[in-house]
């Protein structure tokens, strides 16, 4: 196959870009290099990989006679006529003649200086849209420059850019970071062929072909992906996240870990005799899949994921209960204070009965502790008379030291950043020797010949997510974690049933919510905003306050946010808790872990405005008791009186089905991957040209050739993932 680079057409302005070689010191960057930068392209390679959003056809001049409404063209014509216009505004207007007919050429923004180089006798060539008029033809702020010299062979490309970055630029430094690039092939010749027509072409000649694609190419081909050369770019990006994936898994399975055993009547077996309810067939199933990992001398690393109320906090608990019983410590950390105060109630009620008798306790961090209670909890967990320690990012600043943690859970670890994550397996390597008066430390770690029991690299660790995580997404950014799924919910809980109401009836909802809190029951009335804003005209959530506080006379109408001090949170969540307050408004601060099974209807206030996954978690705090419970779900079509595509499909969802699993392959498909993996990427995206709802089959290919390539040729292996991650494959180990 030939193909065909199109002539550059710009002079090139500044330094060279692209070039690996440090800048000096003394010598500051240009706005340009900065930009650049900016958009992360600091290697050739990262030059070479950065695809055009869209082309424009310079490879032809079209006469305005053959022109038809609407067209995109380029024409070479002579300057007829220059002048000022000032009616209905000031403007440049320019009339052409290609000796075929005329055109009128409008500017809005225009210097004297273009007035001047567009005088009458000048010959131009001319790119724009062309709109019919009963005057003839016209553009509106066409490109334009001198005619003559000749045309591109190929497309020319159009970038995506930032300020201070032009095209023309930005289009000489991506043509030579393509000519310096390693392109070499690193799929070895014995790996299984990618499916379909990518097998025809090389990385080179498929990075070529995009960046200047031929004037014949099918432009929908090159819009939706589906061409050959796009094909193969996806396989190999999928190959190289694959791989990196792959090594992470093989590096944490070289870690040593203590091998931690429930003991036969010991602490495990006496919290699941002290449950006041019985496990569902799930919750043993992934129990006894955790038991399992944390049995092995190597640190687990497994994601547990369960829907909205599906019980994961108790299987937590039985995790710690093991660590616990074999002399270590434990720790979890929830990325809100009321998610964690949320689990601390529940842990104490079930552990710390059976703790005390062994001289231990729960803890309880937070950054809202006054210093006297937060002292008093770093000395019980340096001392490791704390076995449990519950708390928010508080956990993993630098002034908690544990004495023996060997296990660390991590609750809607998806909200968490990668430096947090990293943090906490950071604080986790630090010498983790059990104490041998409090557990079997032969059990707890490994020996020396002497008999003392020697530090572990890294200890276990769980993670938690109350969002599903879809089959596609599990196979291919979770590919380095075991998976557990609790996929029943416990008996008792009662379906939600999901009502779609404008907002235009929502004096209809405050009667529904009159009715409820009469009978007994108490409701979440959830807004987007705290206080009014300039920028979004949402209803916010302490306008709403006083408008149901007045509303509903003798009721009881608390308000929660994030920026109100902790101690009035968890006085808010007390009387709602308790019973004494009817109704709660509130942000999405109540998102996961709230826990009032007498709560029986959820309204969501512009519910056009939240993510499916979110939309889903809030419903989730209704219907935990036996009432029947609805979730309202308020909406506002806007001035144009439509709600947007994916607004409108997100609703939908929600409407049709209260399965968390379905909801996550929605949310997927509406939303790609960026809600299920939080910052797991550090907001840089691992996978820029795969989609993986199209893409299945390139995946699994990937899945296929990633272990033989690490096994059989480690070096091409590592220069592939070196090519499209860089430093970027270190946030997958997070």
């Amino acid at each position: 196959m030939r193909l065909r680079a199109g002539r550059a057409r710009s002079k090139w302005v500044g330094g060279i870009a692209g070039q690996n070689c440090p800048m000096p010191e003394t010598k500051a960057l240009s706005e340009p290099q900065k930009a650049l930068a900016k958009l992360g392209l600091a290697r050739d390679i990262d030059l070479a990989l950065h695809i055009p959003l869209r082309y424009e056809d310079e490879t032809r001049i079209v006469k305005l006679r053959d022109a038809r409404e609407g067209d995109t063209i380029q024409v070479e014509a002579t300057v007829v006529d220059c002048q000022v216009q000032y009616r209905p505004r000031r403007q440049l207007v320019v009339k052409v003649d290609d000796g075929t007919d005329t055109c009128v050429l409008r500017f809005f923004t225009f210097y004297p200086s273009q007035q001047k180089s567009l005088a009458v006798g000048t010959q131009l060539r001319i790119r724009g849209e062309v709109k019919g008029g009963f005057l003839g033809w016209q553009m509106v702020h066409p490109s334009w420059k001198q005619a003559g010299g000749d045309l591109p062979e190929a497309l020319t490309p159009v970038y995506s850019t930032v300020a201070g970055l032009p095209q023309p630029y930005l289009r000489k430094a991506v043509a030579g970071g393509l000519q310096r690039a390693d392109l070499s092939e690193t799929i070895p010749p014995d790996a299984p062929p990618a499916p379909g027509r990518a097998r025809e072409w090389t990385l080179l000649q498929a990075l070529q072909f995009l960046h200047h694609p031929a004037p014949e190419v099918s432009i929908v081909a090159l819009e939706d992906r589906s061409h050959p050369a796009w094909q193969r770019l996806k396989a190999e990006e999928l190959l190289a996240q694959q791989l990196s994936q792959l090594q992470s898994r093989r590096e944490h399975d070289r870690l040593q870990a203590p091998a931690l055993r429930a003991g036969e009547g010991g602490l495990h077996e006496q919290l699941l005799a002290a449950l006041p309810f019985q496990l569902t067939q799930a919750q043993r199933r992934v129990s006894e899949e955790i038991a399992q990992g944390l049995r092995r001398e190597r640190p687990m690393h497994r994601l547990l994921q369960g829907d909205v109320g599906s019980g994961k906090t108790v299987v937590a608990a039985l995790a710690a209960a093991i660590a616990i019983d074999a002399g270590w410590q434990c720790a979890l950390m929830a990325p809100t204070e009321i998610l964690a105060e949320q689990h601390f109630r529940k842990l104490i009620g079930w552990l710390e009965p059976l703790l005390m008798p062994r001289g231990l306790r729960v803890a309880w961090l937070t950054g809202s502790q006054r210093k006297k209670e937060r002292g008093e909890m770093l000395d019980l967990v340096a001392s490791g008379e704390a076995a449990l320690v519950v708390g928010t990012h508080a956990v993993i600043q630098e002034q908690v030291q544990f004495k023996a943690l060997a296990l660390a859970i991590i609750d809607e670890q998806h909200r968490f950043g990668v430096e947090q994550r990293l943090a906490l397996r950071g604080k986790m390597r630090a010498d983790m020797a059990p104490s041998p008066s409090r557990g079997r430390a032969g059990e707890g770690g490994t020996t020396d010949a002497q008999g003392e029991v020697s530090a572990q690299r890294e200890p276990h660790l769980l993670m938690m997510s109350a969002t599903p995580i879809p089959r596609t997404l599990a196979m291919s950014y979770y590919a380095d974690l075991d998976v557990s799924t609790i996929d029943e919910l416990p008996p008792g809980r009662t379906p939600v049933v999901t009502k779609l109401i404008s907002d235009s009836r929502r004096g209809e909802v405050v009667e529904r919510i009159r009715a409820q809190v009469a009978q007994g029951r108490q409701v979440y009335w959830v807004c987007p905003l705290i206080e009014e804003s300039e920028t979004l005209d949402l209803t916010n959530a302490t306008a709403t306050h006083q408008d149901l506080s007045e509303a509903l006379p003798g009721v009881m109408v608390g308000l929660l946010h994030s920026r109100m001090p902790a101690p009035e949170k968890k006085a808010v969540m007390a009387l709602f808790t308790g019973g004494q307050m009817g109704v709660l408004v509130s942000t999405t601060v109540i998102e996961v872990g709230v826990d009032v099974p007498n709560a029986s209807l959820m309204v969501i206030e512009h519910a056009e405005r939240f993510g499916l996954s979110q939309l889903h978690q809030l419903r989730g705090r209704v219907g935990r008791g036996a009432a029947a419970s609805a979730c309202v779900l308020l909406y506002s079509a806007g001035d144009h009186g439509r709600l947007g595509d994916t607004a409108r499909a997100r609703l939908k969802a929600m409407a049709e089905t209260g399965d968390g699993f379905e909801i996550a392959r929605r949310d997927l498909e509406i939303r790609g991957p960026g809600e299920f993996l939080g910052a797991r990427q550090s907001g840089a995206p691992l996978l820029r040209f795969a989609d993986l709802s199209l893409d299945t089959a390139l995946l699994q290919w990937a899945r296929e050739v990633a272990p033989l390539m690490l096994d059989r040729h480690p070096e091409l292996a590592e220069h592939h993932v070196s090519r499209w991650l860089g430093g970027k494959s270190e946030y997958l180990k997070a």
